[in-house]
């Protein structure tokens, strides 16, 4: 039985010379900024459900699924074995689909967004270490976020009376024509480190919106499938209805996948053609249904929602503990830690942000960063862990900020 990481100190975690061939060649052949975290790259070997085991045979507790991309579980015999069937059976289909409505092409979007690498994507995307490299963001125009925290309005909530919303309207009767075609957000705001807003922010901004005849967008990326706990989308607990939302991640629980669901009117009223060589392709369609089986089978929501509390009340414990910790944030197993070097003039601490990181992967635990400072470490776990791995997670991250040299 392999040793698990935690158990092991620091400078004795095991270390090949086939993982540091394995490094090298990531780093000859891999453009530089395909990059990773910590300073000795993990060599990921095998999984099995909440844990993940690199090529060292050093074991580690998952809390951050490969991007919030393994969403019930490494390896999940439930998923996995029928993946394994359909690839036995047929690999490869083509389809088409269609993708135009409003006849308009400005579209709002939020700072801090992150909406992925290609040229549009990054024009959606308001972070500036992921828009390098060249952005094509004609028409594309970014809106005040509701990052309470570091609220860009210099405001408090709840006397602010979310006037971050507000900024929707100014900014598309300034910054756009006037007829936008979108709206898009992420109910939580992934890379930009877990950011949640207010529970009014989106029936304001809905309502806006809507007055100019756009459609709403949401984000689901990361926080659809049941992550942000009770519900399948975050844009519900919010109490919004988008005409789309998009998706992938732990849709499929690590296979990869993308999907665009609208109404029937919207999606029919594109009048070319567009055809996609790997749309509806039968393994991750397998993957896709057996992920969002397994998921109501085992009342995943519930957990999340249940198993997410705890961790929440668990972090805001570390808080107390730890000054490096100005705020707690998120919903259901998508939280959040922002470290500051001061809780008053909230400084961010990226640096210790990195030092925490590094410590709980010696210890055995594997998270996540984020934010535009890199100073928030993201903490998502997956849908069917326990309070039981929560309690240890806490404790290898309790101790990994101890450990940190700040």
């Amino acid at each position: 039985m392999t040793t698990p990481a935690h158990s092991v100190p620091a400078s004795k975690l095991a270390r090949s010379a086939r993982s540091d061939e394995i490094v090298a060649r990531h780093k000859k052949y891999l453009w530089p900024s395909v990059t990773n975290y910590f300073q000795q790259p993990l060599v990921a070997d095998r999984g099995e459900m909440q844990y993940l085991w690199d090529l060292d045979g050093n074991k580690y507790l998952d809390f951050f699924g490969g991007i919030l991309t393994v969403s019930v579980g490494h390896c999940n015999p439930k998923v996995s074995g029928k993946v394994a069937a359909q690839v036995n059976r047929l690999q490869h289909t083509s389809t088409l689909y269609p993708r135009m409505s409003t006849g308009n092409f400005d579209v709002v979007a939020l700072r801090h967004a992150y909406s992925g690498g290609s040229a549009l994507a990054k024009g959606v995307t308001a972070h500036a270490n992921y828009r390098k490299g060249g952005v094509i963001g004609v028409g594309i125009s970014h809106a005040v976020n509701a990052y309470c925290y570091r609220c860009p309005l210099h405001l408090k909530y709840p006397d602010c009376e979310v006037a971050c919303a507000g900024d929707v309207e100014n900014l598309i009767q300034t910054g756009t024509s006037g007829n936008i075609a979108a709206f898009i957000a992420e109910p939580i705001q992934g890379v930009g480190g877990f950011i949640t807003p207010p529970k009014e922010y989106f029936k304001i901004v809905f309502k806006i919106v809507k007055q100019y005849g756009a459609l709403i967008i949401s984000d689901e990326v990361q926080t659809g499938w049941g992550r942000t706990g009770k519900k399948w989308f975050g844009i519900e607990q919010w109490e919004v209805v988008p005409d789309m939302i998009t998706s992938a991640k732990g849709m499929a629980n690590g296979v990869p996948i993308g999907l665009t669901v609208t109404t029937p009117e919207i999606a029919g009223s594109f009048q070319g053609a567009n055809i996609a060589t790997f749309g509806g392709n039968p393994v991750t369609s397998v993957a896709a249904k057996a992920t969002i089986e397994l998921i109501e089978e085992e009342n995943l929501l519930e957990n999340a929602h249940i198993v997410g509390a705890h961790f929440r009340s668990k972090l805001e414990e570390l808080q107390q503990k730890h000054a490096l910790i100005g705020d707690v944030r998120g919903m259901g197993l998508m939280q959040a830690l922002e470290l500051v070097k001061d809780r008053k003039t909230k400084e961010p601490a990226p640096e210790a942000t990195t030092q925490v990181m590094e410590r709980a992967r010696q210890n055995g635990l594997l998270i996540g960063k984020g934010g535009l400072y890199g100073n928030v470490l993201r903490l998502a776990p997956m849908l069917n862990t326990s309070k039981s791995d929560v309690d240890e997670a806490i404790r290898l991250l309790d101790k990994s900020f101890s450990e940190a040299k700040l």
